[in-house]
């Protein structure tokens, strides 16, 4: 027996469905995985937007700022809305999560500036309002200036350039508490739940970036990564040796 034309067309119509069916199937688990590692971003975000708060008990019980900077504050706030702004579907398409996670943060830090402006010496109170106004101009300015180009992929890398420089500087300023704690040998100003927080947040939206295509997401993220996990081994590391001396006796006999 013979097949027909109608048979063939029957075959290739079955054939197509079926390739239709399995690369819907890839492309929706590809998404769930993408969702999935950017949700768990947003969470382990949240630990590093609290870290602060036992800094702000101590000012609110003191009544003072004392010798505590508000400058990690400001520079968190403009990070934060430089990436919101990336994340938007304006700048790019499918990057809600972005968005999502540094709307919360900008919430966190201008909180955190609130407070500290509530108790800060006057001196300290007109330098923060300044750099907060500052602050703001910047970002007008690049809200604005990105709107200008008409061209959707340069506003997309325009953005994204700035996001991408601003989040490398914020996950390399631990540099500083990585050269403290490998001079000192010890891990008392490296808080060992900061540092986790900041490994699986970078891991997530690494991995985030990567399923989404986003060099402007992975790259960063990916420096966050490896700085995370140099803080991990590091704390770890001093942690035992600390344990090890401890257990040395105090008085050594000589007899």
């Amino acid at each position: 027996m013979t097949s027909g034309p109608g048979d063939f067309l029957r075959c290739h119509f079955l054939r197509t469905i079926e390739e239709a069916e399995h690369r819907a199937d890839s492309h929706s688990v590809h998404t769930i995985c993408k969702d999935a590692a950017g949700v768990a971003g947003n969470i382990f975000a949240f630990g590093l937007f609290v870290s602060p708060i036992p800094t702000f008990r101590r000012i609110i019980r003191n009544g003072s700022t004392e010798m505590f900077s508000g400058l990690p504050y400001i520079y968190a706030l403009l990070n934060c809305l430089i990436c919101l702004w990336y994340g938007t579907p304006i700048i790019s398409p499918d990057n809600l999560l972005v968005t999502s996670v540094n709307s919360v943060g900008a919430v966190f830090q201008l909180v955190y500036i609130t407070l500290f402006v509530m108790y800060a010496e006057k001196a300290k109170k007109v330098s923060m309002l300044a750099l907060l106004l500052a602050t703001a101009g910047i970002f007008v300015i690049i809200v604005i200036g990105s709107l200008q180009i008409p061209d959707d992929e340069m506003r997309r890398m325009f953005v994204g350039i700035l996001s991408c420089a601003s989040l490398i500087s914020m996950f390399a300023s631990p540099l500083f508490i990585i050269r403290l704690v490998i001079r000192t040998k010890s891990v008392e100003y490296m808080p060992f739940y900061l540092s986790l927080s900041t490994f699986l947040m970078s891991t997530s939206f690494f991995v985030y970036g990567l399923l989404n295509d986003d060099p402007f997401i992975y790259i960063p993220n990916g420096i966050g990564t490896i700085l995370g996990i140099v803080q991990l081994v590091l704390y770890f590391y001093y942690t035992k040796t600390s344990r090890e001396d401890s257990r040395e006796p105090l008085i050594v006999s000589y007899a």
